[in-house]
């Protein structure tokens, strides 16, 4: 039987989206700086010294351009608000333009219909649903409606047309972001459950390895206490040794599970000088003898690669524990050639029971697949079990730019 894991590539972006973006200085300048320029071309073609509804426009065009420059530092909540009030102004004095039916085509400018056009975009962008469903309408018809508001003839009906079409255009790309927004909230959202899944399944196999051999080395003690009794104290010794390190590493992995800050911490676990410890600890408890064997250089490896490979050696040596019958070697080796890393684990017994209900091979087969890498397990051409991984690594010595 052959087990072989999916590839697929490791998530890395683990930065946070759902983040309230500021406007860049430069941006936020030119903004600013280009809706001044329109009050100020406005009030140079005597927009706002028309009489009675002259200066009307004036402030209601100075209102919404402070408004517009201001609204990248507004929250969800009040943003919207302010701007359904700032377009209820407008279509106020659109209608007041249109009773006094003054000024004709003088009632035309383009300072408010810019910082309006501005608003829509960002209401659509981040504005709380509610309120932002209430104020994109009246924003739209403010927008269109003020170059009718006097008379509806060609010039102002294809005026109202293009100031429809930079609505549209706004209101368009505010949702395209707010949609991208929040996908990248779901993608984070996701990756860091799948983080967490792993660092829990990372935190069973630790357990698993070390009550394993504690259970082991106590049936040994059992054995020796009627024939050897001078050889107890030592073996409760090592069972209170690994007791003591499935206690650390179990801190150790809760605490990567919940940091204080309540984001997923991302410290290597383990790595290659680790696998030889684990080696060392298999062949103490006694039963079969474990060798390793390495070749090619480590040091540069990244860390996902070398943990990952110190998952396998352990999980490869816990099922020969659990599930070798009559093993006497067991064979660890890890090669790094080209650009892979190759990790066997074989020994010389006979399977009695494979559990496929637990985490086991398909968990570790799932791990090693996130970062692009597939396992393989089954019998051996010398008889016993074997497992090997190859995981994807830059070939040794090669510089990262």
């Amino acid at each position: 039987m052959v087990q072989t894991a999916n590839q697929a590539p490791a998530p890395t972006d683990t930065s946070e989206t759902g983040r309230s973006q500021v406007l860049p200085v430069t941006a936020w300048m030119l903004l600013a700086g280009g809706l001044v320029g329109l009050v100020v071309l406005d009030s140079a073609g005597g927009l706002y010294w028309i009489q009675h509804h002259g200066p009307a426009k004036l402030i209601g065009a100075l209102l919404i351009v402070a408004l517009a420059v201001v609204s990248p530092r507004l929250d969800s909540r009040v943003l919207p608000v302010a701007a359904c009030v700032c377009a209820v102004g407008s279509l106020c004095l659109s209608f007041w333009i249109h009773l006094e039916m003054a000024g004709s085509s003088e009632s035309l400018g383009f300072a408010e219909p810019a910082g309006l056009v501005w608003l829509l975009l960002l209401v659509a962008r981040r504005g709380k649903p509610s309120w932002a469903a209430l104020a994109v309408p009246l924003l739209v018809m403010a927008i269109v409606l003020r170059p009718v508001s006097v008379s509806v003839r060609q010039s102002t009906t294809i005026m109202a047309l293009l100031f429809a079409l930079a609505a549209v255009t706004a209101l368009g790309t505010g949702l395209g972001m707010r949609l991208l927004l929040v996908d990248r909230r779901r993608q984070a959202a996701a990756l860091r459950l799948e983080q967490r899944t792993e660092f829990a399944r990372d935190l069973h196999d630790f357990v698993a390895h070390h009550v394993t051999g504690i259970v082991v080395q106590a049936q040994g003690a059992q054995v020796m206490a009627g024939r050897r009794p001078e050889l107890v104290p030592p073996a409760l010794r090592r069972i209170e040794q690994a007791g003591s390190e499935a206690l650390t590493s179990m801190r150790h992995m809760v605490g990567m599970l919940r940091g204080a800050d309540g984001e997923v911490a991302l410290t290597p676990l383990a790595g290659i000088g680790e696998v030889r410890s684990l080696v060392e600890e298999f062949s103490a408890v006694g039963g079969a003898r474990a060798r390793l064997d390495l070749e090619g250089t480590f040091d540069d490896l990244p860390v996902e690669v070398t943990t990952t490979a110190h998952r396998v050696v352990m999980e490869a040596l816990t099922n020969v524990r659990k599930h070798a019958h009559g093993c006497t070697e067991v064979l660890v080796r890890v090669d790094r050639s080209g650009g892979r890393v190759t990790v066997r684990v074989s020994d010389d017994g006979r399977p009695r029971h494979v559990s496929h209900s637990g985490f086991g091979l398909k968990g570790l087969s799932e791990r090693v697949g996130l970062i692009g890498g597939s396992v393989r397990a089954g019998p051996v051409t010398a008889g016993g079990w074997g497992v090997e991984a190859t995981l994807p690594a830059p070939p040794a010595g090669a510089v990262a730019v």
